[in-house]
Formats: structure tokens, C-alpha cells, sequence
């Protein structure tokens, strides 16, 4: 069946990748690798993002992707299944695993593994391995396929509380799927599940390129592929806001921080700036179900707005 859900465990994804030649390499002899850390038990969001298994350089981006307030903000519980959408190298994963582990799922919607695109081979390669070195805080995450236009069932249809994604719209819009992502999401959630959705933020008074090769996306083009697939905008934040960002640059948003396109090229410039403004939009599905229902966010005078954060509701 064209859209059959696929879910495969870390080690099977591991497998997948040995078949296409790309296995780990074995230890060196002599060397010992680090202990696995412990599980987090009872993990709080802020116990998560200050774990040692997080390594140091996405330890760093910490203060442009403002982690615990994007979640809170969306409003995640432990005890939620959540999905990921595209986690790519596994950033999010590093909190959103220990921190689902005890009571929750954690469900990574990732590429799919039988594609023979480098990039994609290379990207889950890393993403497997990054499982497999930490069983215990990893060994619960469950894997499954979104690629479209054929695979797009990645879970059972309204078993998701929540539904998250990264900084993604940009390449659906580029292959010309985004319409088809969005109504998967919607299918995916509980009736009064939450979407919540990062996006590279375009300037409002230019207009939308519809494949946004320069990887930003206005923010009400976002809205509108959201409400055309269901979704009702609850709120907006400008916890991932930068003033200083024109979204006008050489290589797009690739120019900034981390990537860099630019190589030395104006580098102090661009790390001046930091990283992308984005806009952070939480969304619900109509209808309400247990655990998932109205009020199951935050309410909007319980959110912080301390470090320049400010939540506005929809109108």
C-alpha cells in the first residue's frame, strides 16, 4: 500500500544503512568509549536541555533556539506522544527523547531510509548513530517514514497529541509538497492535538517565492498552508524573533549561522547577526480529546515573557 505506515525501531534503521554500505566503523582497539548516561527519570524540560549527553556545539545554538521556551510555548507535557517532523541530526531529539522517556512517546518522522539520495543517506547515518550510542536515554525512541508524495501516513491516523517541526516548511515548499505535509499533520493529530511549527521568518512586504529557495517563509504563508489544511492558529511568539536579521543575504538564510555559506567572506558580519529570525506558530486541531483538548497549552498569562519573549493570541 502507497501510503503504508512504516515504523522502524533505531536498530532496524541501523540495518537498513549496513545494507547500503554504510555501517559504523568498528571501535579502534584500546580505545573505551564513555559510559551511556543514565535516564532521566522524571525529567523536567530544564533537566533535559542541561543533560550531558547534548554535545557541546548544540549546546551553544541554546541561545538562538531558545529550546525550553519553544516547547513550553507549544505547550508539551511528558506524558504526550509526540512527533517530530524531519529531526534531520537529531537537535531536538537530544531534549525531546529523555525528556518523553518515563511517560510519554517520542516518535521521529524522519526520511526515508530506502531513498539513494547522499545527503539524506549521510544525514541518517548520523541520526542512527546518535541512537545507538545511548540506549538508555534513546532506546524508547520510535522511528517512522514521512516522504512525500507517497509516504505520508506516519503514524495511525489521530494518534498524535502533538505534532512538531523545525525549520522544514521551506523544503516542502521547494519540492512542492507542502499542501500534501500539512494535511498529513492534521490527519496524524488527536482531535485538539497541537502543531507547532518553526519557520525562518520572510519579510511581510515582499512577496512569497512559492519554492522559497532563499529558505524564508512569511509568516502568514505559513498560516494560510496551515488553515487550508484544518488548522486553527492559536497563538504566535516571538521567542525565536532577530531584529537583526534583513532575511536578504547572498546564499539565503544559509549564509547566517551555523552554516555559513559565505565560508570567511563577511564571517564576522553574519555571526554578528546570529542565527535566523523565525517566527514560532502553535496551532490546534478543531475538537477536543482527553488530555489533548482546550486548555491543554498554557494559558497566555501563564507563559513567560522574560528574555524579550512575547506571546500575542490569534485573532
Amino acid at each position: 500500500m502507497a501510503n503504508e505506515i512504516r515504523y522502524l525501531a533505531a536498530s532496524a534503521l541501523l540495518a537498513a544503512l549496513a545494507g547500503c554500505g554504510t555501517e559504523p566503523p568498528p571501535p579502534t582497539p584500546g580505545d573505551e568509549a564513555p559510559p551511556p548516561p543514565p535516564v532521566i527519570e522524571e525529567s523536567s524540560l530544564a533537566t533535559a536541555i542541561a543533560g550531558e549527553h547534548r554535545s557541546a556545539e548544540n549546546r551553544a545554538r541554546d541561545v538562538y533556539r531558545h529550546p525550553q521556551e519553544t516547547l513550553e510555548f507549544f505547550g508539551i507535557r511528558p506524558d504526550m506522544t509526540v512527533v517530530e517532523i524531519w529531526p534531520s541530526a537529531g537537535w531536538f531529539t537530544e531534549i525531546l527523547a529523555p525528556y518523553l522517556h518515563d511517560k510519554g512517546r517520542y516518535i521521529a518522522a524522519h526520511w526515508d531510509p530506502a531513498t539513494q539520495d547522499d545527503y539524506v543517506q549521510r544525514n541518517l547515518k548520523v541520526y542512527a548513530e546518535k541512537l545507538a550510542a545511548h540506549p538508555a536515554l534513546y532506546g524508547k525512541v520510535e522511528m517512522a517514514v514521512l516522504s512525500p508524495p507517497e509516504k505520508l501516513e506516519f503514524v495511525p491516523a489521530g494518534t498524535a497529541d502533538m505534532v512538531v517541526t523545525f525549520r522544514n516548511v521551506h523544503n516542502w515548499m521547494d519540492a512542492g509538497q507542502a499542501e500534501a505535509v500539512f494535511a498529513a499533520m492534521y490527519r496524524a493529530l488527536k482531535p485538539g492535538g497541537v502543531l507547532g511549527v518553526e519557520e525562518h521568518r520572510a519579510a511581510g512586504d515582499k512577496p512569497q517565492d512559492p519554492r522559497a529557495e532563499s529558505g524564508y517563509v512569511r509568516q502568514d504563508y505559513v498560516t494560510g498552508l496551515a488553515e487550508r489544511a484544518g488548522f486553527v492558529l492559536e497563538a504566535t511568539s516571538e521567542i525565536n524573533a532577530n531584529p537583526r536579521d534583513t532575511s536578504d543575504h547572498p546564499e539565503g538564510v544559509w549564509t547566517l549561522p551555523p552554516t555559513l555559506a559565505l565560508g570567511d567572506k563577511d564571517r564576522e558580519k553574519y555571526l554578528a547577526v546570529g542565527e535566523s529570525d523565525r517566527a514560532t506558530l502553535r496551532f490546534r486541531k478543531p475538537g477536543s480529546s482527553a488530555g489533548v483538548g482546550e486548555g491543554a497549552a498554557p494559558a497566555m498569562d501563564d507563559v513567560a515573557t522574560d528574555g524579550g519573549e512575547t506571546v500575542a493570541p490569534a485573532p
